[in-house]
Parts: C-alpha cells; structure tokens; sequence
C-alpha cells in the first residue's frame, strides 16, 4: 500500500494440554508453548508495531508463588524487547540454578512466564496514547484466582460513551475513557458476578471457603459471563482473556468483522488472528485451522475442554474485506487468491484503457503488498491477449501469412518491476519542509524500461486512501522516466467513508476520494449540497445510533465513479509532472466477486454493519465541516 495505514491488533494464544516435563522429553525443552508463542507473534507482526505484551498463567502451583506473569513493552521493536526480557530471566535463573533448571517442575515453580498458558498481543494505537498503560494485554487482578483476569484484543468499540455511563450507573468509577477500560472493566464485573452468584450457592451448601474456591474453577460459566458483558457491545473485536484458575476465551464480534483463528490437538490449542500463520507455526493443514465463528467464543476451560459457546445471535457476516485486499499475510491460500483474482477482475478495465495497446504499455506494481495483485492483473490481461489474438486471427482469415501469425502471437505483456521501496527517510525527520522532500525518496525506480514520451506506465496498487505518498513520491518518480502516460490502477475501490471498527481511517477529510467529491461539487456550484448534508447530520446528532441515517452517502450521488476518479487523479498530479495521469479503481461488485465470503465493505459503500458506524460517519462528517480534526469515536 502506498498509504502508510496502521495495521490491526494481533492476538496469540497458547494452551499446552500436558504437563511441561512431557514437552520436554519429546520436543528436548519446557519452553515448547513460549517459543511457539514467539512465532505466533513474529509471525503477526504485519499487524502492530506500536507495543506488545505477554501473559503467562501457571495452572499448578502452591499458595504464596507468583503464578500470573504480564510484561509489555512499547519500545521500537516490542517483541524482541518482550522476549529478551522473558529469555534473559530464564538465563539468569539457568545460571543460578543449572541442575535444577533441568527440572521442567521446578522451573515451573520458579521461573516467571514458564507457563501452561499463554496470551500475546500486538498493538497498533488507535485510542488512547502510545504508553505501556495502553499496550495490552490489561489486567484486574485479586486475591482469588478465579477473579484475576488479563484481556487481550483486535477491535475498536463506537459506543464507548454508552458503555462508560453504564459502567458509572453500576457504581464504578474507571479509571480511563477508552474502549480497552470499558470492556476490562464491563467484562470484570459480570465475572464477579459469576463468582458471588457461585459463592452464595455453595455456601449454602455448607463448603468451606477454600472448598469454594475448588467448586468455581470448576463451575464457572464463563458463556454466561461474556453473554451478559458483549450485550451492548457495538462494533468489531476478536476479544481474548485468561483467568486467574486457567480458564482461557477468545469472543467474536456477531457480524465477524475482526479475525480470528484456531487449532487443538491432543498437546495443544493455539488461537491467532490469521490462519496462516498457524499453519506455518504448528506445520498443520489448511483444514486442520479452524474459524472462532462470528457471534461465539472458544472457551477453553483450566481442564483442558475446548468447545465454542453462542454468546451472541450471529448477524449477517461483514468480515473485514480491506483483511483479505490488504492487512492478512498474502501466505494464507485464501487471500492470495483472492488478491490476484482482484488484479485480475482489473483487466478488462485496463485494456480499454490503454486502447489495447500492449506494444507501448509497461506493466508493473507499486511494492509490496500489491504484488499478488499484479501476477492476477498480469493473468488477466493474457486473457484479454488471448481473446484479442484469437479475433485478429479471425479477422485476417484468408489474408494470414506465417508472419502475421507470427506477429500475432508474440505479442505479450511487458512486464518490469519499475518501483523499488527504499529507506523510510521521513521517519527520522522532523520538519514538514524537509519531510516533504524525503517523502520524494521513498521509492526508486528502474531506469531504461520506459520509453521517452512513448509508452504508457500502468502499475497497480491495493488501494488508495489519502493519496499523499502518490503525489509527493511515487508519481513524480515514476515521471522522472519520462512516460507518456502514467495509469495508477487501484485493487480496492474508492474508500470513501470512515472505519470504526479497527482500521486507522477514521477522518473523513483525509480520504482522497471525499476531497475530490467536495471539489467536484464545489466546481458544478453545488456547494448547497454540502451544508444539506450538514444540517441533515447535526439534526440526528443526539439521537440514539439506532435513529441515525448515513446521509453523508447524498454527497456521491451526484457523481459516477469515473467521475471521481478522474478528480482524483486531477488533485494527485503534482505540478511539475510532464505525464498524463489516469487513476482507475475496482468496483464493489468486482470486489465482492474476488472475497465472496467477506463481505464487510462499509469504507466504500456506507453500509455499517452496526448502528455505531453510522454514529460514526455522521459525527466525522460534523467534525469536517466544523474544521475539527479528531476522531469521532
């Protein structure tokens, strides 16, 4: 993507269903489940850079030891920091003790994080400040185990205020106004619940307290407590938690916005936000990962029972499709598939455009993550060839001659990898001015591929949002090889709404399709349109989201995609640019062709899923108006 976008949250979880001593003598080493948990994590760090944290739970040991491990980090690369930390106590204990250290028990007992039980997370920032109080996973924690709980998650809540002054009408006082705070905390309170309505039954029953105690781990209705905490959840999480005691859950939000995987055998459960990555962790099948489905929680009890429990009535499914365009590993069989389909669904599109012209076109991709979009493009467009070769055969019939066939035939796509992504030089500057300059030097390019004011230059993106990295960068450099023509083929649609639900889009005056749609409007003297729209929002401001309506979507009306596009494109071209330049993006039909099965498209349409998005995007749209630059949620 040449927008730089936050990536999603990451979620990792391990449950080891032996004792470590039997991990040790088949695998050589206790650390089986924490190395595999540093894979898990290594493996998703697409997902967050900007923190990462572990906790480690210890199912059996005696009163008075630690048994609840946590450690986060927010340092430039968190997980090494987090497993340097983890690996260099380990050391240190190795060095101390190097005849009991062999022991898998004793280690157990006595060193931090050699758990049976594991929760990792990666985090990207989204609400709240880059601090380690932010990074995850969070905690409340007590004296009896079955009240201890860690949280870790892959979502972003609409209706944080709804849930914050319900939390306050309990009798709380929280400590944060953020998302993370209000599911802690809303989460806690019915597993206190859970726990006194437990307390009372048995006492009743006339156990002692640490009898109790015993009779919770076993009975503690952990479907029921995520039940009545997600009830007034709005918006999209694959939410993870442990329990003092050993009880391990990851919940999915009904509609199945976020992610989120798993796999069991007889040694083991591991759950991550992408199939893929199991697969390549644990070395199993395709089949063998299976789908937190939308709407249920794995629930993995202290014993070792795995079951998924309905928690909440499953909707209609809007996974996440800028998942399978761009945020999941390309490695997974489904999304790779998908991607090159999107390229591919592109080429019709792309031989109108250069007037099937293939002798003067290079074809090429603006690296990385839209490389598989390219070889579905560059698939494409020799099918297009061949349909073409095929009618020019026909046309000529009794007029061919072994030549002309020969010419026919070996026409063929030119293919050149014409960007190459260098150095992040704008991260280390500080002023705009010279920002700006850098910003230029992100990408090089390959020289003496393009033909002077000859050829035209097609390469494909996975989408664009602001636009920015294409004015101030890749375009000018490109133009530096003096093409005629410079078309920017996007493989996602027109992103055109905010998201609510974990993507960092949330402003609506940062979307290059928006600004364009303004300018438009401003350019045919159709500004009344404009404060209309306004109006039409600042009425149903406060009204419940359940009573909004997305009418920001009459601001497009007027207007076809084509339309649009060719405004981007005007608002893209950098002054001193000699090309001309076209800008071509993907259809939402086209897109739903190639994701069939993640139908979540609500950047592009308007269509939330929930009726916090439309909360959303009224609430971006007023911020916008009334030059107020934050998000609105």
């Amino acid at each position: 993507m040449s927008d730089p976008i936050k990536h999603e949250c990451g979620i990792a979880l391990i449950r080891l269903k032996k004792p470590l001593s039997y991990y040790e003598k088949k695998y050589g080493t206790w650390m089986y489940g924490l190395n595999k948990l540093y894979l898990l994590m290594e493996k998703q760090h697409n997902r967050g850079q900007d923190g990462a944290g572990v906790v480690g739970v210890k199912l059996s040991v005696d009163p008075g030891c630690e048994y609840f491990d946590r450690y986060r980090s927010v340092e430039t690369n968190p997980i090494k920091d987090l497993f340097h930390h983890i690996f260099s106590t380990i050391d240190k204990h190795s060095k101390e003790h190097p005849e009991a250290v062999l022991d898998a028990t004793w280690a157990s007992k006595n060193i931090p994080f050699i758990s049976e039980l594991y929760m990792g997370h990666l985090r990207y920032g989204t609400f709240g400040r880059n601090s380690v109080e932010y990074a995850h996973p969070v905690m409340r924690q007590n004296n009896w185990k079955s009240r201890n709980l860690a949280l870790a998650g892959n979502f972003n809540l609409t209706n944080v205020d709804e849930l914050f002054e319900k939390l306050v009408q309990l009798g709380q006082h929280p400590k944060a106004y953020t998302d993370t705070v209000t599911v802690l905390e809303k989460v806690g309170h019915f597993l206190d619940e859970e726990n006194e309505r437990l307390f009372r039954i048995f006492k009743n029953e006339r156990y002692n307290n640490q009898e109790i105690s015993a009779k919770i781990k076993e009975q503690l209705d952990i479907q029921s407590i995520l039940e009545q905490a997600s009830r007034d959840w709005d918006g999209g999480y694959a939410m993870a938690g442990v329990i003092g005691h050993g009880d391990m859950f990851v919940t999915r939000d009904p509609w199945g916005i976020r992610p989120a995987h798993f796999y069991e055998d007889d040694e083991i459960v591991v759950v991550a936000s992408e199939r893929a990555v199991i697969q390549t962790v644990m070395d199993v099948k395709y089949e063998e990962v299976n789908e937190i489905s939308p709407g249920h929680a794995l629930i993995v009890k202290h014993d070792g029972t795995v079951s998924q429990e309905l928690v909440r009535v499953p909707q209609k499914r809007r996974s996440c499709s800028f998942e399978r365009i761009y945020f999941s590993r390309g490695s997974d069989a489904d999304i790779y598939k998908e991607r090159k389909e999107l390229g591919r669904l592109l080429s019709p599109k792309i031989m109108q455009v250069i007037n099937n012209n293939m002798e003067d076109t290079v074809f090429s991709y603006i690296p990385n993550t839209s490389e598989t979009a390219f070889y579905g493009m560059v698939e494409g467009i020799r099918e297009q060839l061949l349909i073409w070769k095929k009618e020019k055969i026909h046309a000529l019939s009794n007029e061919l001659t072994e030549e002309c066939i020969a010419d026919i035939i070996k026409v063929e796509p030119r293919i050149e990898k014409i960007a190459i992504k260098d150095v992040k030089l704008r991260t280390f500057i500080a002023d705009d001015a010279s920002r700006d300059d850098m910003v230029g030097h992100v990408y090089d390019v390959t020289y003496g591929q393009v033909r002077d004011q000859k050829d035209t230059l097609v390469v494909i993106d996975d989408s664009i949002v602001r636009g920015t990295t294409l004015k101030k960068s890749i375009l000018k450099i490109l133009d530096r090889l003096n093409p005629k023509k410079i078309v920017v083929i996007s493989s996602a649609p027109q992103i055109r709404y905010p998201d609510c639900y974990g993507i960092d889009m949330a402003v609506m005056g940062d979307f290059i399709a928006f600004e364009a749609t303004i300018a438009l409007l401003r350019d045919r003297g159709m500004e009344d349109l404009i404060q209309e729209v306004y109006q039409k929002c600042k009425a149903q401001q406060n009204l419940p989201k359940e009573e909004i309506t997305n009418y920001v979507k009459d601001i497009y009306r007027p207007f076809n995609d084509e339309e649009i596009s060719a405004k981007i494109a005007e608002l893209l071209t950098p002054e001193d640019c000699s090309a001309d330049i076209e800008i071509v993006y993907q259809s939402v039909d086209n897109l739903h062709k190639a994701c069939p099965n993640d139908l979540g498209d609500w950047y592009f349409t308007g269509d939330y899923p929930t009726p916090g998005g439309r909360k959303v995007v009224n609430n971006s749209f007023i911020n916008y108006i009334e030059g107020v630059k934050k998000r609105a949620y």
